[in-house]
């Protein structure tokens, strides 16, 4: 077996070129999909690294760690920021003030910039595989930064000083937090060599929450999703919370709804009011089922919601939030109880066609969604698609379609439509992880009697178990792993990358729910300690603090398989961690890395890039970017990880681990600004530029920080010389390019 890891750039490049080659013969007839990029994308015949062109991977100084208020690239790159919070989608928008005076957030550039995509447009307009100078971005708005104000957040930098203290919210205070989150379309080009965002262009877009979308999939028309909106349970309003992307094989976006239950509030007695009516099956522990999947997902009664936005007003847009059941033994059509339900799926929007509906993929589950990695698309076979659900202890789900991949569909007039082909039907699968380094997935399907019996729960349909995907897992036995956040799939070997940030509830000993027991693919818990941000305090961190990246192999490289192989491609640690339980991959100072969240692959170089989403080291450096050759399932051994447990037996726990990167194998690429999340990428077809996001700078400002620019702890990137207030500049999320000075790939 080759070990790429350890490989030199040139031997890494030649392996690469070679499984392209084979891979390519052996996919015949699939689909030139050229709309595949980094890790959301399956390789039957992108553009092929040869060695030449790959040749001198991670040739670059490693970037150094820092806590300054700043990006930093290495010396031989540059970087420009392209669009950022606030940013105007019209000619008729005016220029973003960022003094907390601005409006009309429906016609500019959201917030919390997340997962990101590159669709090609060619010199007429019409989608392109190969444009490296014009695309269309399509990225996530996941949230708002925010301070607390009576027990509601409030955001730090959309308003002026003088934000009401009181509830209830104004409204227009709650209609531009709505506003900023959702999805950007926004076109890119090449001015002068440089891109640039236009801001007159036809697909610029934005798609908010309270955006008309369409329910698809199995749970249409699903009583569960009957509201006052949508009585017959077949249509939504927006998307929320959107956190990682995926590009299909037929060129649309699928954007992740993420922690959207915060959004909602359930009143005190409110499951009183739900009480045994006619939409419960039979009460299950004395509850009534819906009381057991609201709990389940997140929303007991008495749960005061995110930003308290339901106090704005009787208006439908604002009510919505608040999800009591007020209507009696009805179906759910006179009040928003069901509202949330209409949450926590892949969305997939055509980029190209602003006259299409969004539509929601019920069929694929329905949790805390991350990323969507497509493996290997080949003729004849079933769409593959990996994905994550970002929660302490919750699961990790494959998608496996019942239709067949036709190349013709690469080249779908009606995108969407090709969409309904392979994402309304087939079977939603959940991992569960051996001890050994094998693994299964199990179906949750209403047929399967493990599903049909949970004691917990009872499924009324196939559509019910969309809804509930968590508490099929649960039925099933499916492994609880330590917050599944981005996925995404090595296009030399096809191998699946989950990052798995952190674990505040794994503990040697489990408590009982919500901790866990450390075991072999979540295999440590321990104490770290960091300087809070006063440089003085000293804070005491438990679980798995720093987080893991986790892969698997697919039983006959077959990514339809039902086993597979695992293990641990990278800890994140600290460098001066003890190496025999916390550093167990031996990190040094330019490598080491914390709470891994973005990944991504490049198809053109075959880098494996991480990013981070850091408040466990912050002390040490702010978020991150790392390049890595990623080796393979099994190049490493079983570990030992030792760990104490007071008054009794040392526990060790046997892992499966890679092996341990190398100065040429994991490098530092980037670090961001002061208290940012680096978060998505995406890269031209050449891969000489790359699109990356900074995430929320400055989100521990004060509370006193509106409108007091000496207490904003971050500037960026005003202080960069973008946009408007220079060095005293409210903080905004962006979007920026990276390129090589001399012109040249990325990464090499």
């Amino acid at each position: 077996m080759v070990d790429a890891s350890a490989q030199s750039a040139e031997s890494f490049a030649h392996v690469l070129a070679t499984r392209l080659d084979r891979r390519r013969l052996l996919a015949a007839g699939a689909a030139t999909t050229g709309w595949m990029l980094l890790g959301s994308g399956p390789l039957a015949a992108c553009s092929r690294p040869t060695q030449a062109a790959a040749s001198g991977l991670l040739g670059f100084a490693p970037v150094k760690k820092h806590t300054e208020d700043k990006v930093e690239v290495p010396d031989t790159y540059r970087y420009e920021v392209i669009y950022a919070l606030g940013d105007p989608l019209t000619g008729a928008t005016a220029e973003y003030r960022n003094d907390g005076s601005d409006e009309d957030h429906e016609r500019r550039a959201g917030d919390h910039h997340d997962g990101i995509e590159y669709f090609g447009l060619s010199a007429d307009g019409t989608p392109s595989r190969t444009s490296n100078d014009r695309a269309l971005l399509a990225m996530n708005h996941e949230a708002t930064t925010y301070q607390e104000k009576n027990k509601r957040l409030r955001s730090h930098f959309l308003h002026k000083a003088a934000v009401a203290d009181e509830l209830p919210r104004l409204a227009s205070e709650v209609d531009k937090e709505v506003a900023v989150h959702g999805i950007s379309v926004v076109e890119v080009a090449k001015v002068d060599g440089a891109f640039r965002y236009r801001r007159e262009s036809r697909w610029n877009r934005r798609i908010t929450p309270l955006t008309p979308v369409a329910i698809h999939g199995p749970a249409r028309g699903n009583p569960l999703l009957r509201t006052r909106y949508s009585p017959d349970g077949t249509m939504g309003r927006g998307t929320l919370n959107n956190c990682g992307t995926g590009r299909t094989p037929w060129g649309t976006l699928l954007s992740g709804e993420e922690n959207w239950c915060f959004y909602f509030t359930r009143p005190v007695a409110d499951d009183g009011a739900r009480g045994f009516t006619k939409q419960t099956a039979r009460p299950v522990a004395g509850l009534a089922r819906s009381v057991v999947a609201l709990r389940r997902y997140g929303r007991a009664e008495g749960e005061a919601s995110r930003h308290g936005w339901e106090t704005a007003g009787d208006d439908d847009r604002f009510r919505r939030w608040n999800i009591a059941c007020t209507g009696g033994d009805g179906d759910g059509t006179a009040d928003y109880r069901h509202e949330m339900n209409s949450m926590g799926f892949l969305v997939e929007l055509d980029p190209y066609d602003p006259t299409k509906t969004v539509r929601k993929r019920t069929a694929l589950g329905r949790f805390a969604h991350e990323a969507a990695a497509f493996a290997r698309v080949v003729a004849g076979q079933p769409i593959v698609i990996y994905q994550g659900d970002d929660a302490r202890n919750e699961y990790i789900y494959k998608w496996v379609s019942a239709a067949k991949w036709s190349p013709a569909d690469a080249d779908a007039a009606d995108r969407l439509a090709a969409g309904d082909k392979y994402l309304d039907a087939g079977t939603l699968y959940v991992a569960r992880f051996g001890a050994d380094g094998s693994g299964e997935w199990l179906p949750l399907t209403f047929d399967n009697k493990a599903v049909r019996s949970s004691p917990d729960y009872v499924f009324a349909d196939a559509g019910d178990v969309c809804l509930h995907s968590r508490l099929a897992g649960d039925a099933v036995g499916a492994t609880r792993m330590d917050r599944p956040e981005w996925c995404s799939v090595n296009p030399r070997n096809g191998e699946a990358y989950f990052t798995l940030t952190n674990n505040s509830n794994r503990r040697v000993e489990a408590a009982g729910a919500p901790q866990v027991a450390v075991d072999g693919p979540n295999p440590r818990s321990y104490e770290d300690e960091k300087v809070a941000d006063d440089g003085k305090t000293k804070l005491l961190q438990s679980g798995n603090v720093n987080g893991h990246i986790l892969r698997l192999a697919e039983a006959g490289g077959d990514p339809a398989a039902t086993t597979f192989r695992w293990d641990i491609y990278l800890f994140g640690a600290e460098a001066t961690a003890d190496p025999t339980r916390v550093n167990l991959s031996g990190l040094t100072t330019d490598q080491d890395f914390s709470s891994p969240d973005g990944i991504a692959f490049s198809t053109v170089s075959g880098l494996c890039w991480i990013q981070t989403d850091d408040q466990a080291a912050t002390d040490a450096s702010n978020s991150m970017m790392l390049a890595a050759l990623p080796g393979q399932v099994g190049d490493g051994g079983k570990v030992g990880v030792p760990h104490p447990r007071p008054g009794g037996e040392p526990l060790v726990v046997d892992t499966w681990v890679g092996k341990r990167p190398d100065a040429n194998s994991l490098k530092r690429f980037l670090v961001g600004p002061r208290e940012c999340e680096i978060t998505g990428l995406c890269e031209t077809p050449d891969g000489r530029t790359l699109f990356v996001n900074i995430q929320h700078p400055g989100e521990l400002s004060p509370a006193a920080s509106i409108g007091d620019p000496a207490t904003y702890t971050s500037h960026w990137p005003g202080n960069h010389g973008y946009g408007a207030g220079g060095e005293l500049a409210r903080p905004r999320s962006a979007t920026i390019v990276i390129t090589r000075r001399d012109g040249g790939r990325i990464g090499t």
